[in-house]
């Protein structure tokens, strides 16, 4: 089975080393799922391409990450756009203050 991936539309497809590599070389900026700063924080959620799963499990293909504030290099993973839209919000309410990590580990 193949680890990477192309998104049709907001579908990930499976796909062979070639296809992935010149579909990354484009650019291809439809992998941004979501980005939004505020007050110097920056949470970002994009599509990798790479089936980042180690172990069984549904592929992990979408990464949110937290950069600044009090939950710097936080991160996540999922698996389909839909989720990924969902992750983008929850690390919102967490690098905004309006949840803290600790408050999510409990």
């Amino acid at each position: 089975m193949s680890s990477h991936y192309i998104l049709d539309g907001h579908t990930p497809i499976t796909t062979d080393l070639m296809t992935w590599a010149k579909w990354f070389e484009k650019g291809n900026d439809n992998r941004r799922v979501a980005s939004t700063k505020k007050n110097g924080i920056h949470v970002s959620t994009v599509f990798l391409g790479i089936d980042h799963q180690w172990g069984e499990g549904p592929p992990l293909l979408f990464e949110t990450m937290i950069f600044g504030g009090e939950n710097d290099e936080w991160q996540d993973r999922c698996s389909t756009w839909d989720e990924a839209e969902k992750m983008h919000a929850e690390a919102c309410k967490l690098a905004f203050g309006e949840q803290s990590l600790q408050s999510q580990l409990t």
